[in-house]
């Protein structure tokens, strides 16, 4: 069996990297399995940051919609227990995530990406949810991701009227963290980790934990969760928190 994902390790942070490219990373439920073990590795689990990347050509052009093709609904429900859900197991990481992106990043592709925390895209990568125009809707938490993300008007936009969206549109509606030269998306990411990586980790991990849940928390929780987490980690070990020290005087 060919090793459609392959994991590397740069200092302390983990590159999963998506290697169908003979397909344009078409995710199959053999890629997403193999996904969904990398991110069991140990090496992962203990890395500070880590990167999703594809190829110099595609990130990822989509699903391989040909598995699907003339499954019961039954059956499509199996597929969604046994990796389907591979998306939600990347957002659940505890560390920050990136997605390194070049060529195209179509349909489940682009959900991959809206998974991570932030997206690093070359300046001739292309974005779209093209999903309807086939007779189906993105079912990789797209739709909710970008509502959260952009907002009821801009999601109906991206997956009703536009059908692809240059690097420089995506970032300009936010969908991309930031804008590279071709070839860069990995090594820009690396240089984002690398600092992150300088923070202390659980308050790396327990602000972006925060934020997540506050995005679909009322006021009252969100500043609930804030104060829990401010409380975790004043409790934290010296290491954790040695960073810290330079905003003591501020952050009270």
């Amino acid at each position: 069996m060919s090793e459609l994902v392959r994991v590397e390790r740069h200092g302390s942070t983990c590159i999963v990297r998506l290697q169908r490219e003979q397909k344009l990373n078409a995710i199959s439920a053999e890629l997403e399995r193999q996904l969904c073990a990398a991110l069991e590795r140990p090496e992962l689990q203990a890395a500070a940051c880590v990167i999703v990347a594809g190829g110099a050509r595609a990130f990822s052009a989509g699903a391989d919609l040909g598995e699907l093709h003339g499954r019961t609904p039954a059956q499509v429900a199996d597929y969604y227990r046994a990796t389907g859900d591979f998306t939600e197991r990347v957002a659940e990481l505890p560390q920050p995530t990136f997605s390194a992106i070049s060529g195209w990043c179509l349909g489940a592709g682009l959900e991959l990406a809206l998974a991570t925390d932030f997206r690093i895209a070359e300046q001739s990568a292309i974005f779209g949810l093209p999903e309807v125009g086939i007779g189906i809707v993105p079912s990789s938490g797209g739709t909710h991701r970008l509502v959260r993300l952009l907002g009821v008007a801009r999601a109906k936009e991206l997956i009703l009227l536009r059908e692809r969206v240059t690097a420089a549109e995506a970032h300009r509606l936010g969908l991309v963290t930031e804008v590279v030269g071709d070839g860069d998306a990995v090594t820009a990411a690396l240089a984002h980790c690398e600092r992150l990586a300088a923070l202390p980790r659980l308050a790396v991990q327990l602000a972006g934990q925060v934020i997540d849940a506050a995005a679909e928390a009322s006021r009252l929780a969100a500043l609930e969760l804030e104060r829990l987490a401010y409380m975790a980690l004043s409790q934290a070990s010296p290491a954790d928190s040695a960073a810290a020290d330079v905003t003591s005087g501020v952050e009270r």
